[in-house]
């Protein structure tokens, strides 16, 4: 596992390096692009590692991290289960996606198993192996303009339990100590909000056959 997550690190430092259709100073964030997400409330980044949760359904833990440089906070943008997307491709609002985690290609998840310390708030995981995951790991993109931009706050929204994406405000002990508890909640409130901290944002491929990689 060790082997497969440098592997795997590797892997995002080409992905950056080499990719040729990267945009300078777009607004328009695209399919396949590579981001981290901050929580406005929180300023936290969304993250993932190979911790297990040891309650509920022990998948790969999902936290909000302050350390703005940790490789473990990037997260691919994939089309939703079993759907098609061309590198470049603009996300509208109210577009489904998914978000595959660089490091352990697991997908951003949620189900009805209960979070880890708050009280009616919902488990949210990473699941699933090389981006192949479940219908579960399908979320809703809510925003107020009619693309998602990187200046503008979003919302994601559990496309199987109608909850948000949320900072709990509740922070853990060991083995992740002071890392924030990411859950699924009814609230919508600046808690659910998250905004692309970083992020190489991919053009649409245009004419270039050699660019239309569907994924």
């Amino acid at each position: 596992n060790e082997y497969k997550s440098y592997l795997r690190m590797l892997s995002c430092l080409f992905y950056f390096l080499l990719a040729p259709a990267v945009i300078s100073g777009t607004e328009l964030v695209t399919c396949t692009s590579v981001i981290k997400l901050s929580n406005v409330q929180r300023g936290v980044r969304l993250h993932s590692h190979e911790v297990k949760y040891g309650s509920g359904s022990g998948q790969q833990s999902v936290t909000g991290v302050s350390n703005g440089d940790d490789a473990n906070s990037y997260w691919v943008i994939m089309p939703p289960t079993n759907k098609k997307c061309k590198r470049g491709d603009v996300i509208n609002c109210g577009d489904q996606i998914r978000l595959k985690h660089h490091v352990t290609g697991r997908n951003l998840h949620s189900h009805h198993f209960p979070a880890p310390m708050s009280n009616g708030h919902q488990e949210v995981s990473a699941f699933g192996e090389d981006g192949k995951g479940d219908y579960g790991d399908n979320w809703t993109v809510i925003c107020t303009t009619d693309q998602w931009l990187q200046s503008s706050p979003i919302r994601l929204k559990h496309v199987e339990t109608g909850k948000y994406l949320t900072v709990s405000g509740t922070t853990y002990g060991r083995p992740i100590h002071g890392q924030f508890e990411i859950t699924a909640h009814t609230s919508v409130s600046d808690s659910s909000l998250w905004k692309p901290s970083e992020a190489i944002i991919f053009k649409d491929a245009g004419s270039d056959d050699s660019l239309h990689d569907e994924l």
